[in-house]
């Protein structure tokens, strides 16, 4: 059987994708039997001929913008394709990082389901509601239906809403399995974490001062007057206008095991210094990110090498 993780990722997020692919290499005792591969938005020309069209997202019609932060998100949905219907794939977001050994996801038993994920709850086993496919073990043989350019278009037709495609709403509930939370840890790094999702966009520790560049909802099903505040925003100041700037990661210990992971990546030529350079000019990367690697001491040894 064909074993790969999937990173899916813009220009904005580059340098936190090229760090997630070197921890699941790093992490794992077994690196040498899968691959690790990269779907960049850029390569999709469909997504980028949508500029500035409405779709359907949370019930609401927005416009797609392809210089969001998180543009790329749909493509979550292609690697079963790109496996040509075969396989096991582990597709992952770009501020996903390795801490335990990712074969040990991508050889689980997945008992006849399609596909293996975590709720975006925080209480264990619980099974209404939004999943988090940010981390998603996939059985590509069972996903024939993931058509991704068709499903795209979709949501412009407003026949698809982004927001229940992102949750897996849209597939039968017996054929989505759950993992542990480990797997997809948000924000929390413990003995416990497998893998460390730097989901808070707010907090990512390599933006920490650039101004914000996501999107944030439009609606609150607790709070509906907020969702109004935020189309009023956008509509008088722009889509991120009076967002303000990213804020430091309230856990030291995940902003040091970032940039632990990316000193290891310079040292191995996986990021360049001129690379880091760019993307700090560009606003992707914080611009204290070197003197941030000065003061980061190295990460102690892999455990599955000693």
């Amino acid at each position: 059987m064909d074993y790969c993780v999937f990173i899916h990722t813009n220009q904005k997020q580059i340098v936190g994708a090229l760090v997630s692919a070197w921890s699941m290499r790093r992490n794992s005792a077994h690196a040498e039997r899968f691959k690790v591969r990269f779907v960049y938005h850029n390569d999709y020309p469909l997504l980028h001929e949508r500029e500035g069209q409405l779709y359907l997202r949370d019930g609401v019609k927005r416009r797609w913008f392809n210089n969001d932060l998180q543009a790329f998100t749909p493509l979550r949905f292609t690697p079963p394709g790109l496996m040509n219907y075969t396989g096991h794939a582990v597709v992952v977001d770009p501020d996903v990082f390795a801490v335990g050994d990712v074969w040990e996801l991508l050889t689980r038993d997945m008992s006849d389901k399609a596909v293996l994920c975590r709720t975006r709850s925080s209480r264990k086993g619980e099974t209404g509601g939004c999943l988090a496919t940010s981390v998603m073990l996939l059985d590509c043989a069972r996903l024939t239906h993931w058509k991704f350019a068709e499903q795209f278009n979709e949501m412009f037709e407003f026949k698809r809403d982004y927001k229940k495609w992102i949750c897996l709403q849209t597939e039968p509930r017996h054929t989505i399995g759950l993992i542990g939370h480990e797997w997809n840890s948000f924000d929390r790094l413990n003995d416990d974490t497998r893998m460390l999702h730097n989901t808070k966009r707010r907090t990512q520790p390599w933006k920490t001062g650039l101004p914000v560049d996501f999107r944030p909802p439009e609606t609150f099903r607790w709070l509906p007057p907020r969702g109004w505040v935020q189309r009023i925003r956008r509509t008088l100041f722009g889509e991120y206008g009076l967002m303000g700037h990213y804020s430091p990661h309230p856990d030291p210990g995940q902003e040091r095991y970032f940039f632990g992971l990316l000193r290891e990546c310079l040292e191995r030529n996986i990021v360049t210094e001129d690379m880091l350079k760019e993307q700090m000019r560009r606003n992707h990367v914080r611009h204290d990110a070197l003197e941030v690697l000065d003061r980061t001491p190295p990460l102690a040894p892999a455990a599955c090498t000693g």
